[in-house]
């Protein structure tokens, strides 16, 4: 099969028919051999209604019924672990997003350019409270992860099959899919400029926490990815310059005492700030130590991202 279109949805009931007639314009007139995977995240209104009734007039869309709702994430990774297509493309169901812009993305990742593609919305049509933290979001990821995307949390992407097979998305984590894919070995992310549509049924579904939610999520995807299989470079490193700290400090308040005479090291405030940092370095070394210990022990320790294999 050569594409699928993965859609999570939440109480969209309204716009589903007419996403579903433009997308099916588009992908047949351009004949591709296709499939529409709509991911029903728990909705409480007739979506799953619709949507049945989509399947039985076309029986190239499948759909899948969450029982409660889950969230994006959980959405789009039981989306692609059933997609079957060779290029995998998603994209919101609020019809803010242009199906026109498929042939495009789906070009992008055929011609083996790149593994993953995003949009990029440059002209918005959301309120300033939405754009400008929008903005400082992006800005922050492309500092800390080195992927030059402008849009990283768009909902309109491309992929090639593998990585959608490769990556897994949990939580939050469809914001950062492009690290995550990155993290995996998938290195060559690209960018397509898109139309941005204003929104004609519902409301958003995401309040101003997702800013908070999303930093940290940024935080925590950088500490998985870079240090799952070692955790100990991370804590044990930080506990040493910690302890090391400390160390400098109680080496300073013993030379002073008994070469200066000054006044007794536990009248010195700055005697507590050495022990503190003492303790909390060797309580991070030791936190080192036993995540390495669980991590040598996980069941997969050894579990790799194969590319090929030759000769077997």
């Amino acid at each position: 099969m050569q594409l699928s279109i993965v859609i999570p949805l939440y109480n969209e009931e309204e716009s589903l028919p007419e996403l579903h007639a433009w997308i099916r314009r588009v992908v047949e007139q351009e004949g591709y051999d296709y499939e529409v995977i709509f991911v029903d995240d728990g909705s409480r209104d007739n979506s799953w209604q619709v949507v049945q009734s989509l399947a039985s007039e076309n029986p190239r869309v499948k759909a899948i019924q969450f029982q409660r709702n889950y969230g994006k994430s959980a959405a789009l990774n039981e989306g692609f672990q059933a997609a079957k297509g060779d290029v995998v493309i998603t994209m919101d169901a609020d019809m803010q997003d242009s199906p026109d812009e498929i042939p495009e993305l789906y070009a992008m990742i055929k011609s083996g350019q790149y593994d993953l593609v995003s949009g990029w919305k440059q002209k918005r049509f959301d309120p300033l409270s939405k754009t400008i933290p929008t903005k400082i979001y992006n800005g922050v990821t492309r500092y800390f992860t080195g992927i030059k995307l402008h849009d990283m949390n768009c909902g309109l992407k491309s992929y090639n099959r593998k990585v959608v097979k490769s990556i897994e998305i949990y939580g939050e984590m469809h914001r950062y899919i492009p690290v995550i894919a990155k993290q995996a070995g998938f290195a060559k992310i690209g960018e397509k400029v898109v139309q941005h549509r204003e929104r004609q049924y519902g409301v958003t579904k995401f309040g101003m926490n997702r800013f908070i939610n999303g930093f940290l999520d940024l935080l925590s995807i950088l500490f998985v990815t870079r240090f799952s299989k070692k955790p100990m470079h991370f804590f044990g490193t930080m506990g040493l310059i910690v302890f090391f700290f400390g160390f400098l400090i109680l080496l300073y308040l013993s030379i002073s005492k008994l070469f200066f005479l000054g006044y007794g090291m536990t009248e010195r405030p700055i005697f507590y700030l050495g022990l503190i940092t003492i303790v909390i370095g060797v309580q991070l070394f030791l936190t080192g130590f036993l995540a390495e210990l669980i991590s040598r022990s996980a069941a997969d320790r050894n579990d790799y991202l194969i590319s090929q294999r030759i000769g077997y």
